[in-house]
């Protein structure tokens, strides 16, 4: 067992060694220790921020907190508005959206048809029916205006497409899915809901990294009920955002209690996230771990080169140790001790520029990924294993060579012989 005394003597000796040893080579080593540490957090972080940027997004632009939606047997929420009133009457509620929801067909370019038979250029669309200004609160919709203007609450014949209906903007050419060409801010399209179809003007194009965002067309609520024939103001779905510190699940309850599941589906974001995304999430996280376990070999692979090479080179010197009387164990612990100094100087430096550096920026300036703007995600307590995995794998890599030289006979290790 390692002795308070050959822990003391470990110490006192691999504070000496650390201090005689080439500062160069010291800061290498801390580097390799820098680098495996963010090579541990960052890849897997960066691989699952990827994924959650893409569901951070969806709860931010789209669910928010809470989704009010329709039974699976109706089409609307039936009393929408004693629902809706309900929901604002909780204090923990910040801003509410009703949206009607209608699957239509939108059409552009027909004034430029030769003939009637030519094909027409039409896309499928789901036809959604806001309050501009409760949208804009809950879910930001104008920030994602990419061409043109948002919609005001008093537009008529004028509406909001989302840039996937956009061949611009969605070049993809496939049977089962079409998008409209040639249009632009301010183009006329028919819009199509059951029976009726209706010419309107594009006031802008919205782009988000949200296929229910960017695949519906949105128009002012008044002239929705009056195309679909809604004069019950019975909506699809209600979005809620809560104000902050607010949990979801309470007021989840405090809605269910009311009454309201009877006549609606109500779901927490947690709860209306699709299985599919959480098994993203972990296959990636994974992957991260995988790759980062490769880094962890690297790292536990150079400490064991540079522990077993400074040994070797200072085998007359631990033969001169043993020789006076110090204990094998003492010496075997003053490796160990330098290894776990490695160790902990690359880690304290890694979470600095992690936590300070880092994820801030990355945070201010997302990842552009295609379906997502990609972030760093870093918890607290994940790191903290991770930097255990560290501490352990260069302990265990420094004490391996350090014992493999110590072992050796004493006067072999004095007279240099093999």
């Amino acid at each position: 067992m390692f002795s308070s005394l050959n822990l003391r003597i470990g110490f006192f000796l691999a504070k000496r060694q650390i201090k005689r040893s080439n500062p160069w080579t010291t800061i290498l080593i801390i580097f390799v220790m820098f680098f495996t540490f963010l090579n541990l957090v960052v890849v897997s972080g960066i691989l699952v921020g990827l994924i959650q940027g893409a569901v951070d997004a969806v709860r931010l632009h789209y669910m928010s907190d809470i989704i009010v939606s329709t039974l699976p047997d109706k089409s609307y929420i039936e009393n929408s508005p004693e629902v809706i009133n309900i929901i604002k009457s909780i204090p923990q509620v910040q801003a509410v959206t009703a949206r009607y929801i209608e699957g239509g067909v939108v059409e552009a370019n027909y004034k430029t048809k030769i003939k009637e038979t030519d094909k027409s250029d039409i896309a499928n669309a789901s036809i959604a029916g806001i309050d501009p200004v409760a949208e804009d609160k809950v879910t930001n919709l104008s920030k994602f205006v990419i061409e043109g203007k948002y919609l005001a609450p008093d537009d008529y014949d004028q509406v909001l497409l989302g840039a996937y209906l956009d061949k611009k903007y969605m070049p993809v050419d496939s049977p089962g899915f079409s998008t409209l060409s040639n249009i632009s801010a301010g183009s006329k399209i028919r819009l199509k809901i059951g029976n009726v179809t209706r010419e309107m003007t594009i006031k802008g194009i919205v782009k988000a990294k949200v296929d229910e965002v960017s695949m519906r067309v949105y128009i002012p609520d008044a002239q929705f009920r009056s195309l679909a024939g809604r004069g019950d103001y019975n909506v699809s779905e209600i979005s809620i955002k809560l104000k902050g510190g607010a949990d979801p699940n309470l007021v989840s309850g405090i809605i269910k209690a009311n009454g309201v599941d009877k006549v609606a589906k109500v779901q927490t974001f947690a709860e209306g996230e699709p299985k599919f995304v959480k098994d993203m999430q972990n296959t990636f996280a994974l992957l991260g771990n995988i790759l980062s376990s490769i880094g962890l070999v690297v790292a536990s692979i150079t400490i064991f080169i540079v522990i077993f090479i400074n040994a070797i080179t200072r085998r007359k010197f631990i033969g001169i140790l043993k020789g006076i009387g110090i204990n094998e164990k003492a010496i075997e612990i003053s490796y160990i001790i330098q290894s776990f100094f490695y160790a902990l100087c690359g880690s304290v430096i890694g979470i600095i520029v992690l936590y300070f550096f880092l994820q801030p920026a990355i945070a201010a300036h997302p990842i552009d990924f295609p379906f997502s703007d990609g972030i760093l995600v870093a918890p607290i307590g994940g790191t903290m294993l991770r930097i255990g995995l560290l501490m352990l794998t260069t302990i265990i890599a420094g004490f391996v060579p350090a014992r493999m030289v110590v072992r050796k006979n004493t006067l072999d290790s004095i007279l240099g012989r093999n």
